[in-house]
């Protein structure tokens, strides 16, 4: 996996205003060494202990709009806060880094960092957070509003209304048909199988 080592005061870059000077804060405290890499489809983003005497390692998809980026960092320092206080005696997603990452969460929050749609889909995640991006569906359904990048002709199934035709990746046709409690049933129009969406799934409209 290509990665790119970035001066710290490069990070701005990839931070919405206001949060550079805490996130420096935290890198300095604990001694991280940050990576920020190219777009993997299976993280955000990954946390590694220290081995030997080495720093902490924490790695960023350089992707991610401004206000996700900060999110998935937050998370893996939560990863990182866990680690110093438990080592690994606990779950790497249970009751001890949901408390920690819940801590820093509602500390950014009250910064002011971002903005109120953010903010209020944030509330929830503080009190109990997912343990992967894919279980925060709601609150990146938010943050992908303030994608730079938008892809026309492209939405997301959650987005779409009820009866509308989309075209997967590989070419397939669907119809939405409703939403389940998190999952979305859709059925694929040449086989009249019904299949279950993540509302996160990109597709490409079909008029």
């Amino acid at each position: 996996m290509a990665k790119v080592e970035h001066p710290l005061q490069a990070l701005k870059a990839y931070l919405p205003e206001g949060a550079f000077e805490p996130v420096l804060a935290l890198i300095h405290r604990y001694k991280v060494h940050l990576t920020v890499t190219k777009a993997r489809k299976s993280v955000l983003g990954d946390y590694r202990h220290p081995v030997m005497g080495a720093n902490h390692k924490i790695s960023v998809n350089g992707n991610l709009n401004p206000f996700e980026f900060l999110i998935t960092l937050l998370h893996e320092l939560g990863h990182l806060l866990c680690y110093e206080e438990h080592k690994n005696r606990v779950e790497p997603h249970g009751k001890e880094w949901k408390y920690l990452y819940g801590l820093l969460l509602a500390d950014f929050i009250q910064r002011d960092i971002f903005p109120n749609d953010i903010k209020k889909s944030l509330q929830k995640t503080v009190m109990n957070p997912a343990a992967t991006a894919n279980g925060e569906t709601a609150l990146l359904l938010v943050l992908r509003k303030y994608d730079m990048v938008k892809k026309e002709g492209m939405a997301f199934v959650a987005h779409l209304p009820e009866g509308a035709l989309f075209e997967t990746e590989k070419g397939k046709l669907f119809k939405k048909i409703k939403k389940r409690r998190i999952r979305i049933e859709c059925v694929e129009v040449s086989t009249g199988h019904v299949y279950s969406f993540s509302g996160l799934s990109e597709v490409r409209i079909v008029n």
